[in-house]
């Protein structure tokens, strides 16, 4: 009786033990739970149009508080224009290897981000995921190309840019600038889609609600999964032409309408940091900014050289802030270089998963240097701009 006693005694002690190891190794695997992700994407927003990279004519206090909270990237790279830029974003790879196209897509294009590319939201969907993209796509309109097809579970925006309607809506000209006439066959009228569905067609009105609108989509969409793990692509459409700041932001600025713009997309940061920080999720939500691409001439891109369209560094580095709080150390920055491909590689390595094997990935993990460990170095050695299907430099080191 005694022996089978022990023995059942030694029986009970190694499933306790092992369900001690076992809830040991689950609770060290859940130590550090998930990061929520906020990517924020300005389109054509220039180099020193921030008061963080040197404005001296635009108003950005949230930006730089951002800054003052999280870290700089100096040296962030993304393309001379709108669509490859965000291929790289979605997939981890030099545009043209995902999109082969000599500029941008225009509205009925047969081309658009294959299906067939993996994307950083069909990656994080199944960590557990939940995901969104609010504002501007511009990686094909036709439905098998949409962000609802590619691993986003809900999409508010446009389909592609801004300026790409009928003149006659207002989508050649700026805010009191004389609305033209759409000459020849022109482009079909501009539509603002929930999911899959147009909502409305969009007129010069409507464009001075754009900020707005996708701001309270973002705020609704955070307080919404706030209990949930969640990866938010806001894009905006400011401060791209036509310029439309909104109703409450118009004349503010000692820099025109596009100043107007500059600081409403500001009061947007701050709106979404300022959910984070009310929801207490600011310590869990690891949040970028950036721009699509170079400024415009409208724009200051100093010091650096070249503008919007080209491969000069004005054309191609943006002015970009990482912040996550007790995460990322607090008013630092790096000159590293970074891009936007290195974006899908590192949130899928935070959220615990893994790239694809199975296909070139020219991304690398920034999460080194966003923490700012000792000796961090960029994933790259050399970084190549292509401007459309063409090669124009090489750069290597400093």
């Amino acid at each position: 009786m005694m022996t089978k006693f022990f023995n059942s005694v030694r029986r009970r002690a190694r499933r306790l033990a092992t369900m001690i190891a076992l809830g040991s190794a689950l609770a060290a695997t859940g130590a550090a739970p998930k990061p929520n992700f906020i990517f924020i994407n300005i389109d054509d927003l220039g180099y020193a149009d921030i008061e963080p990279f040197g404005s001296q004519l635009n108003r950005t206090p949230n930006l730089n508080r951002m800054a003052a909270e999280g870290r700089k990237l100096t040296c962030f790279y993304a393309a001379p224009v709108c669509s490859p830029s965000r291929a790289a974003l979605m997939t981890g790879c030099y545009p043209k290897r995902v999109l082969p196209i000599p500029h941008v897509l225009f509205p009925g294009n047969e081309a658009g981000l294959d299906p067939r590319e993996i994307t950083v939201a069909e990656l994080l969907k199944p960590r557990g995921y939940v995901t969104a993209i609010i504002g501007k796509w511009h990686l094909g309109d036709q439905p098998e190309f949409m962000p609802t097809r590619q691993g986003f579970d809900y999409f508010f925006g446009l389909p592609y840019s801004n300026d790409m309607g009928p003149a006659e809506d207002g989508v050649k000209s700026s805010l009191d600038e004389p609305v033209p006439k759409t000459r020849g066959e022109g482009q079909p009228p501009l539509p603002w889609l929930r999911n899959e569905t147009v909502v409305q067609r969009v007129r010069a009105d409507d464009q001075t609600t754009l900020v707005a609108r996708y701001t309270g989509e973002a705020v609704k969409f955070i307080k919404t999964n706030r209990k949930k793990t969640f990866f938010l692509y806001l894009a905006h459409s400011a401060v791209h032409f036509p310029l439309y700041p909104g109703k409450a932001f118009q004349g503010r600025s000692k820099n025109g309408s596009y100043g107007d713009w500059v600081e409403e997309v500001d009061w947007s940061m701050g709106a979404v940091l300022d959910t984070l920080r009310e929801l207490k999720l600011d310590r869990k939500t690891l949040v970028i900014f950036t721009s699509d691409n170079g400024g415009t001439p409208r724009a200051v891109n100093a010091p650096l050289r070249g503008f919007k369209n080209s491969t000069w560094e004005g054309g191609m580095r943006e002015p970009t802030l990482a912040w996550w709080p007790g995460k990322i150390p607090a008013g630092t920055s790096t000159d590293a270089v970074t891009g936007m491909m290195d974006i899908l590689p590192t949130l899928v390595k935070l959220a615990g998963g893994k790239v694809p094997a199975d296909r070139k990935i020219d991304g690398g993990d920034l999460w080194p240097l966003l923490a700012g460990e000792p000796g961090a170095k960029s994933p790259h050695d050399l970084f190549y701009y292509y401007r459309g299907l063409k090669l124009e430099a090489v750069r290597n080191g400093p």
